[in-house]
């Protein structure tokens, strides 16, 4: 053994190791993948050299091996690269930061090298409290050198005996770990993390043997257990892969999952590099725990699954891998850093993603009909959020009718315009959320010939709000969001044969029979609708219903407002309808001659109230006399009291009607708002008219 060579770190600071250990990576897994990435580059390197002419040597099996002591507690990663003389290694080791694959890059342009920073190889000492590097350069007449630090500014590095100096080229890396991660010292760890940061690799990565199954148990071959494939499917030319292919990818990157609806390969080389495949995965439920799914390499290294910045908001909703040795990172590859390539490579994504969908659309639409279910809360979740792709979305974005048909936005326009615009010109396009429980609204509107748009997806909400933004003189209107004659309102020659006062008497009957809930207010109106229709429908006023959903799903702070608010529903009673008439004939009866009486009193106290009213309308309260407040309040006091007392009669009547709770609960059932005790008695009380 030649003399030992004795030497310092060059480091700014005595204070790098703690740094190094604490806070460098986020994760200290990421060890291994920065070891193994060096091997990979010191590989690369040497296969740059032959092709070049710059190595004459043999190239022979380039498998990097992983293997681990477990009783030494020794994990070793071992190369048949480039390897580093004594000088490279004072160079490259001993002064932290100065990376060799920089250096190289310069000579040698365009070639596929993976580090960058020179910093990962001392996220060794994260995990080991002894490193040994024990390497051999390509180059003629080289020596076997051994360097050894333990995690201090102090190093040894000495030459072999010759002995020694047979291991060939290359470099093997010996890490003694620590007690504290002991956890590394484990065969199941160090396999998982190897297929997580290491799976696709461009050199082939041994990790113990092969097992098979012989005489009733697993037994070790000679074979080595390769954990990567080295050319993944994202790096071949789309024109040499099967579409079956594709999608057996997608179920290796994720075993569990559905096939996916579509996919798109990205491949571009100017004005930077980025290949990849994204696949639309079927979403259930809860979009938000389906993100961060797709993986993010640099040049087959894995860095991260979270790729906001890189990929636009409304497409980390989808699955796949993105290749990029030019989208910048931080010295632990770990967090994406802002800059202009960054923005160019997103907007690259949202074209391209965008012009597969025209494409599909284009040449197979039947079956981007049979998907777009699937689909429509990617492309809606696009719309909202970016205003390129809106722009690119537009022809293939689609909506479907109860019926199920499929139409763009200029189809459907076309298809409704003539009989869905309303008196102020204004196209109405009628949808449900539910075609199954507001039947009955759906039918209604499909009676007068109107059209209904099924929007039920997580996002339609959204997506209504914001296509009237963008498009003036058309709005969305739920079909329950009013009675049939109002929905589209038009020119109408349709009268109410109740007159005000039967309606001012038939209010406090229906309201005797309205359910009692602190979080639901009901108000009865009565619409002059066809004698034909329900006598009974309970709407919700659109505005008011969007604000609460709006406030549901996080909204701004006004629909939060709202969404303090009880549920507020109308009671609307159909002046025209016969059991309504006969309600009025049977309260009227049942009231008998009183009715007429107090009809009379409430008549004359209301002319004496207008009287009294247009004596002091042209005075302000200040200048009227006491006497003058007196007979105004007097008066007023005196129609209430009447009014009240009429009311109460009439609620009294009201609460005895099963009719009129029958037509109420009919509603309630249409909208299906009537469950537990109500739908009981509703039944039972069915059950009684019948038998009546």
């Amino acid at each position: 053994m030649k003399e030992m060579q004795n030497g310092k770190i060059g480091v700014t600071t005595e204070n790098i190791f703690p740094i190094i250990k604490k806070f460098l990576y986020s994760d200290h897994e990421i060890f291994l993948r920065e070891l193994v990435s060096n091997a990979v580059d010191a590989t690369q390197k040497l296969k740059t050299l032959f092709s070049m002419g710059d190595f004459k040597g043999d190239l022979g099996d380039l498998t990097i091996h992983v293997s681990l002591d477990k009783e030494k507690k020794t994990l070793t990663i071992s190369d048949r690269g480039i390897g580093m003389t004594a000088e490279e290694v004072e160079k490259y080791i001993n002064q932290i930061a100065f990376s060799g694959a920089e250096e190289f890059m310069a000579k040698y342009k365009d070639q596929s090298i993976i580090g960058h920073f020179g910093l990962g190889f001392y996220s060794a000492f994260m995990v080991a409290d002894k490193v040994e590097v024990c390497t051999r350069s390509y180059k003629d007449g080289s020596e076997t050198v051994l360097w050894s630090c333990e995690g201090t500014p102090e190093y040894s590095l000495q030459t072999l005996e010759e002995e020694d100096k047979q291991r060939g080229r290359g470099t093997d890396i010996v890490l003694y770990l620590s007690e504290e991660n002991a956890e590394f010292a484990d065969d199941g760890r160090i396999r998982t993390m190897l297929r997580k940061y290491c799976r696709f690799l461009p050199v082939p990565i041994a990790f113990g043997k092969v097992k098979e199954w012989k005489d009733g148990k697993y037994v070790e071959t000679e074979k080595d257990d390769i954990i990567n494939d080295t050319d993944p499917l994202w790096v071949r030319k789309p024109g040499d892969i099967t579409p079956e292919q594709y999608v057996q990818f997608y179920h290796e990157l994720y075993p569990t999952a559905e096939d996916p609806l579509f996919y798109i390969h990205l491949n571009i080389d100017y004005p930077f590099n980025l290949t990849g495949i994204l696949y639309f995965p079927k979403i259930r439920n809860n979009f938000e725990i389906q993100k961060n799914k797709i993986q993010l390499y640099s040049n087959q290294v894995y860095v991260t699954d979270s790729v906001e910045g890189i990929v636009p908001e409304f497409l980390t909703l989808l699955h796949g891998v993105i290749d990029s040795p030019d989208i910048p990172l931080n010295v632990s590859r770990s967090y994406l850093q802002s800059d202009s390539n960054v923005k160019k490579i997103s907007s690259y994504i949202t074209r391209k993603v965008a012009d597969r969908l025209q494409e599909i659309f284009n040449t197979q639409r039947t079956e981007f009909e049979s998907k777009w279910d699937d689909l429509k809360i990617f492309i809606q979740y696009g719309v909202v959020t970016d205003e390129k792709f809106a722009e690119k979305a537009a022809d293939f974005i689609l909506l479907k009718n109860t019926e199920g048909k499929y139409f763009t936005l200029k189809e459907y326009n076309e298809l409704v315009k003539e009989n869905q615009t309303d008196k102020n010109g204004t196209v109405v396009y009628l949808y449900t959320n539910d075609k199954v429980g507001k039947h009955s609204f759906v039918e209604a509107a499909r009676s007068k010939g109107y059209d209904v748009l099924v929007m039920d997806g997580q996002l339609d909400g959204h997506f209504i709000n914001w296509f009237e933004h963008k498009n003036e003189g058309t709005r969305f209107t739920r079909v329950d969001a009013d009675v049939i004659e109002k929905l589209i309102q038009k020119e109408s020659n349709l009268t109410m044969t109740l007159s005000t006062d039967q309606q001012e008497l038939l209010r406090p009957v229906f309201e005797s029979q309205l359910p009692s809930d602190d979080k639901v207010h009901y108000t009865i109106t009565f619409e002059a609708m066809e004698a034909g229709e329900p006598p009974v429908v309970i709407t919700q006023n659109e505005y008011m219903r969007r604000m609460k959903d709006m406030a549901a799903m996080g909204g701004d702070g006004m629909s939060q407002f709202y969404g303090q608010m009880p549920d507020n529903f109308t009671i609307a009673v159909n002046g025209n309808h016969p059991l309504v008439i006969d309600i009025l004939g049977e309260v009227e009866k049942e009231y008998g001659d009183k009715l007429k009486s107090i009809t009379k009193k409430i008549d004359a106290a209301q002319k004496e109230q207008a009287r009294i009213s247009e004596s002091v309308k042209e005075k302000k309260e200040s200048d009227m006399s006491e006497e003058e407040k007196k007979s105004l309040q007097e008066a007023d006091q005196k129609v209430d009291a009447l009014r009240g007392e009429r009311n109460d009669r009439l609620k009294e009547i009201g609460s005895r009607n099963n009719l009129v709770k029958q037509l109420i609960d009919l509603a309630l059932l249409s909208n299906g708002m009537l469950k537990g005790e109500n739908l009981t008695s509703f039944i039972r009380r069915s059950v009684e008219l019948i038998g009546k």
